[in-house]
């Protein structure tokens, strides 16, 4: 029994060492938010990994305001959102002593979808889209004539995200007037594939969500121009980058914990790689970049957020 005891306690000692010298040679960086940022920020993980394979990159989605209470509690090094922080999030960092930057990353824009099979709607207004989201809409607007009269008589099916969802913030203040009003009673998920197989499978589906997520999907949705008001829009590149696509358009942000800038070198590294490399890998995933002018106002933003938090020499 002492031998086994002896083996046991060697056998474990000899792991304990491994796993410390994997320790020391590996770093980490966590990153959770939105789902809307999270192909931006894989796009350049996937890039950062390749020139430090040493740094161990993860990236969680669970919305803009989930990925804020993980930030929050100090859970993350990095928050991905698709808005800005609100006053009820930055009171619990300032509780947990957790300093931060905001920065811009991207633009984006909302796509508004239907299924392939509906040849009725080529554009829908800002007051439609409000009279068919608002609160007072619920158990009331359920058919596609009562949007408009030349639209079929039959139910309309509603898919967007959920109430973590920054998107979800950012289209009921931009549609309804106020961030976070809409109706009760549409498919919701915070995972935009599911919100895209749910339009694609159902003739009378009406959705939103991100222009990238579209754009993945194109094969499967069709696209909806908006009238803002100044007359039918589809987002794009063009529309998004010139503000024409209103009011669907909008900033896409990181967020980077003070702690995290002070303690982990590779944060730095992995946030400085990001604001260069953006430029170049956005289109690939169906965002539109900040102006060269933004870019260098980002960096040196962060440039200075470092400084101020990383020990003095």
């Amino acid at each position: 029994m002492k031998k086994l005891i002896l083996i046991t306690a060697v056998t474990l000692s000899l792991a304990s060492c491994g796993n410390n010298k994997k320790d020391k040679g590996t770093s980490s960086i966590n990153i959770d938010g939105s789902s809307t940022v999270y192909p931006v920020t894989e796009a350049i993980a996937e890039e950062f990994r390749a020139v430090d394979p040493e740094v161990d990159v993860t990236i969680g989605v669970s919305g803009t305001g989930g990925g804020f209470k993980k930030f929050g509690r100090g859970e993350t090094d990095i928050s991905n959102a698709s808005r800005p922080i609100k006053e009820n999030e930055k009171a619990i960092a300032e509780q947990n002593d957790i300093d931060y930057l905001e920065l811009e990353v991207a633009y984006d824009g909302l796509a508004v979808v239907v299924n392939p099979e509906n040849d009725w709607v080529d554009c829908i207004t800002v007051e439609q889209l409000k009279k068919l989201w608002e609160p007072g809409a619920q158990g009331n607007i359920t058919r596609w004539n009562q949007i408009n009269p030349e639209w079929p008589d039959e139910e309309i099916h509603l898919f967007g995200p959920g109430v973590a969802s920054g998107t979800f913030d950012y289209f009921t203040e931009a549609v309804v007037g106020e961030s976070g009003s809409s109706r009760g009673d549409y498919t919701a998920s915070e995972d935009d594939n599911v919100l895209v197989q749910g339009v694609s499978g159902d003739k009378y589906g009406l959705g939103f969500f991100g222009l990238a997520y579209f754009e993945e999907n194109s094969d499967k949705l069709r696209m909806v121009a908006v009238d803002g008001g100044e007359g039918c829009v589809e987002p794009s590149t063009q529309t998004v980058s010139d503000g024409s696509y209103a009011p669907l358009s909008r900033p896409l942000f990181v967020y980077v914990n003070s702690s995290s800038v002070k303690n982990n070198p590779k944060v730095v590294d992995f946030i400085n790689f990001y604001l260069d490399e953006a430029p170049s890998l956005l289109k690939d995933v169906g965002y539109v970049p900040l102006t060269d002018a933004e870019y260098k106002e980002q960096k040196e933003n962060f440039a200075a957020f470092v400084e101020k938090h990383q020990p003095k020499k």
